[in-house]
Order: structure tokens, then sequence, then C-alpha cells
């Protein structure tokens, strides 16, 4: 049952990998800003970069029914993209960018809670390990997706004088 269960997480983790990259991929495309094209375009990269290394895991896990030592670093370079003040000045808060950067947020926490749930249970040391460090590195993007989202929140309140003072 334990291989079945861990073969089907497996799964599930492909594809909400391949599911976000083709999101991010479409946004890239669809983004009016240079800069904007470039941050979707990165994270795209970076969920191809889940995908293959899951692909390896699962490979390796439906050979052997085991799972593979964690071998990638997150690139911090996304994060100081995503944060500076030139890509916030080129997004609207009510703009279709503005729309793609929430329903990323929601895929991220998705992402995050199925890979805290399988680390949680996992029994398997480096299974474990794998999703807890898939949990973290979503967890990273979560973080800068919300942080760039409350400014643009921000933004649109000022802008429009919404303050109650």
């Amino acid at each position: 049952m334990e291989n079945k269960k861990s073969t089907e997480i497996l799964k599930t983790a492909i594809l909400m990998e391949k599911r976000g990259k083709a999101f991010y991929e479409k946004v890239a495309e669809q983004a009016s800003s240079e800069e904007v094209k470039k941050i979707f375009s990165m994270m795209a990269e970076e969920e191809q970069t889940h995908v293959e290394f899951l692909s390896k895991q699962f490979a390796s896990y439906s050979k052997d029914q085991k799972f593979g030592k964690i071998d990638l670093k997150a690139d911090p370079g996304v994060v100081e993209l995503i944060l500076s003040d030139n890509i916030r000045k080129q997004i609207s808060a009510a703009s279709f960018e503005a729309a793609a950067i929430s329903a990323a947020i929601d895929m991220e926490t998705k992402a995050i809670e199925v890979y805290s749930r399988q680390a949680a249970e996992a029994t398997d040391v480096n299974e474990k390990e794998l999703y807890s460090w898939l949990a973290d590195w979503e967890k990273g993007h979560h973080k800068i997706l919300h942080e760039l989202n409350e400014q643009l929140k921000e933004d649109i309140w000022y802008d429009n004088q919404f303050w109650p003072f």
C-alpha cells in the first residue's frame, strides 16, 4: 500500500508542477511588460526544474522503491526580481498580471499543503526530505507573490484614496 501511495503522490506532484509551468508560461506570453514576462518565465523554469526532479524521483521509486537524495538549490534571483520597485510600478493592481499573481498564490498554497502533508506522513527519510524541501521552496514562491500582491493592493488603495483617514 505504501508503494502505491508514494507513486500516486509523485504523480500528483508532477501534475501540479506541470500545471504551474503551463500557467506561468501563459502569463509570461500575455504579459504587457518585459520585466513581468521575465518574472513569469523564471517561475515557469523553476516549475520545469521541479518536474524534471520529480520525474527522476518517480523513475527511481518505480524501479527500486527508494527516493534519491536531493541535489537542487533554490535560485534567490527570482525573489529579488519579483520584489523590485520597478516591477511593482509596471503592474496595475487591477490588471491581468495582478489577477495572475492572485491565482498563482492559490496554486502555491495548494502545493504547500500537498507537500507538507506528505512530508509529515512519509516514513522514508529521503521522501520526507524531498517533500519538506519542495514545501519550503513553494513557501518561498508563496511569500514573494503574497508580498507583491499586498504591495499592489496598497498601491490601488492609495491611488483611489480608499484610506479611511
